[in-house]
């Protein structure tokens, strides 16, 4: 019988092997690639998803040459980047990316391009997570929202140097179930349904951005009860098909400061409750009804 353990200890070794190999820290994929490989750099996979369960938490995606990699759900701190080539996911018919993961997690989407073909559901989804970046993306194309944020545990998000435009359902969509903070600087938002909207909890910070184009509002706090604010500084508003700068509600507002709104059917839009917080550095002019804030707040 002695002779089984060192045959044991040999299997036990070449599992924890395996397993090594599986859980890499930094992994590839290629448009000629297998997800059957271990995605190393020699032998890349082929999608975002055969590369994420080789993937160690913490660790990163890299793309080595121009592809569509697919669809893809995080459950865990990852990072996927792109950089360097055209890394790209056509999601028709599905959510481009879906973030599901826990409260300590945090999640990175840089360089990737994402088309719903006119028929994707979402482009991003945040269900779940402790934060979720995203830099240097374009998001294009879905039937439903480019960034759809709506995290259960009260995620934070921050969107950066991103482009969004035409999708059907809206640009930014953040509604957290608890109070959270969201941080958007040089994000573009042009002819979605809607440019940013706000909804209940929310605190969202926008730094030179613009909504332009699209079909109803461009910056939008929705309140149905619990509070929504909206700071906007050095942003533009313009040619949209709804108010500029819109408020719903009586506990929704937003702030302006140092912006540009013009040539939208509405300036500022009040009329369904909340309030427009001015710092009296602004540009409104152009607009069908110019409007004006409710409350100017003195520059100190």
């Amino acid at each position: 019988m002695t002779f089984k353990s060192p045959v044991l200890a040999t299997i036990l070794f070449l599992g924890s092997v395996a397993v090594a190999q599986a859980q890499a820290t930094r992994t590839w994929v290629s448009g000629v690639g297998d997800d059957a490989n271990p995605c190393s750099r020699t032998a890349p996979c082929k999608t975002f998803a055969g590369a994420i369960s080789k993937t160690a938490a913490g660790g990163e995606i890299n793309a080595i040459d121009p592809g569509g990699y697919g669809a893809v759900t995080i459950t865990k701190t990852i990072t996927i980047d792109g950089g360097g080539t055209f890394a790209s996911i056509l999601a028709a018919g599905t959510t481009g990316i879906i973030v599901n993961a826990a409260s300590s997690d945090v999640v990175t989407i840089r360089n990737v391009s994402i088309d719903g073909a006119n028929t994707g559901l979402n482009g991003i989804r945040f269900m779940a997570g402790g934060a979720l970046h995203v830099e240097k993306c374009e998001i294009f194309g879905f039937a439903g929202r480019g960034i759809n944020a709506e995290p259960s545990g009260g995620g934070m998000l921050y969107v950066v140097d991103t482009v969004l435009h035409n999708n059907d359902g809206g640009g930014i969509l953040v509604k957290p179930a608890v109070y959270v903070g969201t941080l958007m600087d040089k994000v573009r938002l042009n002819g979605n349904l809607y440019g940013v909207r706000a909804e209940n909890n929310a605190n969202v910070t926008i730094r030179d951005s613009v909504a332009a184009g699209n079909s109803t509002h461009g910056f939008h706090a929705f309140s149905t009860g619990a509070g929504v604010l909206i700071n906007l500084e050095n942003s533009t508003a313009a040619n949209n098909g709804g108010g500029g700068v819109t408020t719903s509600g009586a506990a929704a507002g937003i702030s302006i400061s140092n912006s540009t709104i013009m040539s939208n059917a509405q300036g500022i839009n009040t009329s369904a409750g909340g309030n427009v917080y001015s710092f009296g550095n602004n540009k409104i002019f152009g607009n069908g009804t110019n409007g004006t804030p409710t409350i100017d707040w003195p520059l100190e």
